[in-house]
């Protein structure tokens, strides 16, 4: 493990799920739940890595979601 994967945190998942989970963080930065909503797990998944927080229903990117597609 090199010193990328320790700040990486999708390490721990397959390629095809990590790049989908970036994109997930890029469509609730920009905005556009409207046209590609989150899935409950997906939502679920990024809020316990602390990379998203709800507030109202709403979905928003933390610190560390920011950094993680930065």
């Amino acid at each position: 493990m090199d010193s990328h994967d320790i700040d990486d945190p999708f390490a721990d998942l397959d390629l095809e799920k990590a790049i989908h989970l970036r994109w997930t963080l890029r469509d609730i930065k920009a905005n556009r739940l409207t046209l590609s909503p989150v899935s409950d797990e997906d939502l679920s998944l990024l809020t316990e890595r602390g990379l998203v927080e709800v507030s109202d229903g709403v979905p928003a990117l933390t610190d560390a979601g920011q950094d993680a597609i930065g």
